[in-house]
C-alpha cells in the first residue's frame, strides 16, 4: 500500500496491540452510574457529583481537560454552569469534536432519572474516552459534556441550549471554529428501539458519511431514512458555520412518552444500540483522517 495511507491506518493501532473497540456493555454501565446519581438539573448537588466523577474517570483514562466554567443567563437567574471538555492532541493542526449532555431537564416533583434523555450521551462519550484512550490519530480529538442543554422552564431562543451556545462562542473569539473537521453531537442514542433521524440542519456530507458507515458496518436499519429537523446542542455551532451534525432518536417510546417523563429509565436502553453508535462514530472518526 502506499506510505502515506500505511501511515495513517498505523497511527489507529497501538505498538503490540489492537484498533480503538467501542462496547456497547460499557458504555450502558457507565449509563448505569451516571442514572445512579439521580436527576441532575444545572445548578444541582447532584449534577455537581456527577461533573466530579466525569473528570476523575476522564482523567484516569489518560485524557487532557480544559476549564469551561461560566455563568449562564436563565429565567431562574444568574447560574453557574460547567461544561467538560476532555480531549487527546494530533498532528494535523485539525479536530474532531464529539459532544452531548450531561444534564437533566429540571422537572419539581417529578423524579426524572434521564436514563435515555441526558444519561446515554454521558455514557457513550465515556465509553469512547476508554475506547481511544491508547489510539494515536491524526486530528485532536474533544469529547465535550455540555451543561444546560435542557431548558430551566421553557425552551426558547435564550433558554436550552446554555453549554453548547457558550462553548461556541467561545471557540469563535479564541479562533478555534475553522479547526474542526466535523463535530458530532449525540443525544438520546440508547433506546431498545433505536432509530436515528437524518436531522435536516446537520451537514449534509457529514450525515451522508455517518449513513455510509452504518450501512458499511451493518447497522443500516438504526440509521433512518426518514429525515426531521431538531434544535440541539450542534445548532450553535452550525449557525457558525461548523461542519456539525445531530445524531438523535426523538420517538422514545409509544407516542414518545417516555420523554421527559419518570418512565425514561435504564430498562429502556440497550447496549446493542450504544454499541451501535459508538462503533460508526469510531469508524467515521478514522475516514474522517484518510
Amino acid at each position: 500500500m502506499p506510505r502515506l495511507e500505511a501511515i495513517l491506518i498505523l497511527g489507529w493501532v497501538v505498538a503490540g496491540c489492537c484498533p480503538a473497540q467501542f462496547s456497547g456493555a460499557g458504555a450502558l454501565e457507565y449509563t448505569r452510574k451516571v442514572v445512579e446519581f439521580g436527576p441532575r438539573p444545572p445548578g444541582s448537588k447532584a449534577l455537581s457529583e456527577l461533573r466530579g466523577y466525569l473528570k476523575k474517570e476522564l482523567r484516569s483514562l489518560g485524557w487532557q481537560m480544559v476549564e469551561d466554567r461560566f455563568t449562564a443567563s436563565t429565567p431562574l437567574g444568574l447560574m453557574a454552569m460547567e461544561n467538560i471538555m476532555a480531549f487527546r492532541r494530533g498532528k494535523s493542526g485539525k479536530a474532531v469534536v464529539f459532544t452531548g449532555h450531561y444534564d437533566t431537564k429540571r422537572m419539581p416533583g417529578v423524579h426524572f432519572v434521564g436514563a435515555n434523555d441526558g444519561g446515554s450521551s454521558t455514557g457513550l462519550l465515556l465509553e469512547l474516552a476508554r475506547a481511544l484512550r491508547r489510539a494515536q490519530s491524526r486530528h485532536d480529538v474533544y469529547l465535550v459534556f455540555f451543561d444546560g442543554e435542557e431548558a430551566l422552564e421553557h425552551w426558547s431562543a435564550t433558554d436550552g441550549l446554555h453549554g453548547s451556545r457558550h462553548l461556541a462562542a467561545r471557540w469563535q473569539r479564541e479562533g478555534k471554529l475553522e479547526r474542526i473537521e466535523a463535530l458530532i453531537n449525540v443525544d438520546m442514542i440508547g433506546d431498545r428501539e433505536l432509530g436515528i433521524l437524518r436531522e435536516t440542519n446537520s451537514s449534509r456530507e457529514l450525515v451522508s458519511l455517518i449513513w455510509g458507515v452504518a450501512a458499511d458496518l451493518g447497522y443500516g436499519s438504526r440509521f433512518l431514512a426518514e429525515y426531521g429537523a431538531i434544535e440541539d446542542d450542534h445548532m450553535p455551532f452550525v449557525r457558525l458555520g461548523v461542519k456539525a451534525c445531530d445524531l438523535i432518536d426523538f420517538d422514545y417510546g409509544p407516542g414518545n412518552q417516555y420523554w421527559h417523563s419518570e418512565e425514561d429509565t435504564m430498562d429502556k436502553l440497550s447496549a446493542a444500540s450504544l454499541e451501535a453508535v459508538g462503533r460508526v462514530l469510531l469508524e467515521t472518526l478514522k475516514r474522517l483522517e484518510r
